[in-house]
């Protein structure tokens, strides 16, 4: 892979502070040649297999079918609402008496209801389409969930087979501008606080969307299985998103690893629960619609495929703060073998689990919220609800995305402990011992006794107060606290001939 470089911040010594001396979760130390062929040896022939599958399973166009006139299959056009006026319900004959005039139930007295009040009688003309210009009124009742107002932009059905005067109908309020604005505030907002991270975050964005548009979706309508697509569609994602975001290195490759490992985890669990929970991934209308316009579509398969995606997200964060968090624990204290690099990792990756996973099925209980308003609203018992399919269906979904993301922190942190501490660098480079202690002049020239360069007088290198001008990670060992830090402890007075910087102390000069 390639060789990390060595950033200003990573191992910097300065007089600014008590130990000059900084960590970031930037560019990270570089690794050996020998362990950059070792990675690159894994990942090559994977990233090449993407590629293969992409070519192999790249689309063309999605399949043409006739329109059926239902939910998202309609023709739609824009239009604009150029005036609303206000009429009485009955007369505008909005809403029919039940035959039989019963108002027990709630649709009868729902009908009885719209017939009181004032309607609004908005007159919409059409801007787009071969229609554009034709105006037609539409009739909203005062308890309606969406209200017109004059100068509104709206989304309109065109259904060419109707009657004339119903061939238009408003489906819809159109929302661009405040999309565009708030998704020009978010990209702001990444650019702003992340910098070129950020920019090269919303590249990675635009890159998955990409993929997931051109490639995914069209290969699933055009009848390849969903579950292949879904696997090479988001490795692909997996490796543009995050060398696009945290550089082409061994800790960006180790985090890929991880990922890897965790989504063939996922796809196996998927496979089996979903099969042996029968869940046919036909559960609501739009499902239905799509099942009816392509029968050929798997969709368990393509249920399966939404597994997938939707836990790449968070395992990518999970699997590259872990990474992260044990290359900064070896950068601390290279002594740390893999075993100890490991347990102070995966000490880390707990705290990273607890809430993870309750991030993932508050998510789902909020996108199903109004579903488990029905549920409770008809008093249904807690077995009912999850045995039926809609609520099993994220029920699976959720714990089987979680089972992926709790086993990716082992996994990943395993990985980083091993190959961090499998690392050689060249003498000399970050990480490689510390080079033998010079003495420290003194005032006269001599050297000061019991001193050696990057250590106060009477300490030795890189075991007293301020050593970190001769530790290779410019930290302090563990369980050493500076000096001046223990009780009844002071550090010794400045000499003329130590250099600024260490210990965050300045040259001091004799009067």
């Amino acid at each position: 892979m390639g060789q990390q470089k060595h950033g200003g911040h990573g191992h910097g010594h300065g007089g600014h502070g008590g130990h000059g001396h900084s960590h970031s979760h930037g560019p990270a130390a570089p690794v050996s040649r020998h362990l950059r062929r070792v990675i690159a040896a894994v990942l090559i022939p994977f990233a090449a297999a993407v590629v293969v599958g992409l070519a192999v399973l790249w689309p063309g166009s999605a399949p043409d079918h006739e329109r059926t006139g239902v939910g998202f299959d309609r023709q739609t056009e824009s239009a604009v609402v150029t005036g609303v006026e206000r009429i009485d319900c009955e007369k505008a004959n909005a809403g029919q008496v039940p035959p039989t005039g019963d108002t027990s139930t709630p649709l009868g007295r729902k009908e009885v209801a719209e017939q009181k009040g004032l309607c609004g009688k908005a007159r919409i003309e059409v801007t787009t389409g071969k229609n554009k210009g034709r105006t037609f009124t539409e009739i909203v009742h005062p308890d309606a969930p969406r209200q017109l107002s004059q100068d509104q932009e709206v989304i309109v059905a065109y259904a060419p087979d109707a009657p004339r005067e119903l061939q238009y109908a408003v489906i819809d309020v159109k929302r661009t501008l405040p999309m565009a604005l708030l998704a020009g505030i978010f990209a702001l907002a990444v650019v702003l606080v992340g910098r070129m991270r950020g920019v090269m975050a919303l590249i990675a964005l635009v890159a998955s969307f990409a993929v997931l548009t051109l490639f995914i979706l069209p290969a699933i309508l055009e009848g390849s299985n969903p579950l292949i697509v879904a696997v090479v569609g988001a490795s692909a994602i997996m490796l543009i998103a995050l060398y696009l975001c945290h550089g082409l290195t061994a800790r960006t490759s180790v985090a890929v690893l991880g990922t890897l490992i965790s989504l063939l985890l996922i796809g196996l669990l998927g496979s089996v629960f979903i099969g042996w929970a029968a869940l046919s991934g036909n559960t609501d209308d739009n499902t239905g619609l799509i099942h009816g316009l392509y029968p050929n579509i798997d969709m368990s398969g393509l249920l399966l495929a939404g597994v997938i995606i939707g836990s790449l997200g968070v395992l990518d964060d999970v699997t590259v703060t872990q990474t992260s968090a044990v290359w900064e624990l070896h950068q601390a204290d290279p002594r740390m073998g893999p075993r100890a690099l490991y347990r102070a990792g995966i000490r880390i990756g707990r705290d990273h689990i607890a809430s993870v996973v309750n991030t993932l099925v508050l998510a789902y209980a909020g996108a199903a919220l109004p579903l488990l308003l029905l549920f409770s609203i008809a008093q249904s018992s807690v077995g009912a609800v999850a045995g039926s399919e809609v609520v099993a269906t994220e029920i699976v979904r959720t714990l089987i995305g979680s089972i992926g993301l709790v086993a990716s922190v082992p996994v990943t942190t395993a990985l980083a402990a091993l190959v961090v501490s499998a690392d050689r660098p060249a003498a000399g480079g970050p990480g490689s011992p510390a080079p033998a202690p010079t003495a420290v002049p003194g005032p006269g020239g001599g050297p000061v006794p019991g001193a050696t360069a990057g250590t106060a007088p009477g300490a030795t290198a890189g075991t007293g107060a301020w050593a970190g001008a001769a530790s290779p990670t410019g930290g302090f060992p563990p369980g050493r606290p500076p000096m001046g830090d223990v009780p009844g402890q002071q550090p010794p007075p400045a000499r003329s001939g130590l250099r600024p910087g260490l210990g965050g102390k300045g040259r001091r000069r004799k009067r």
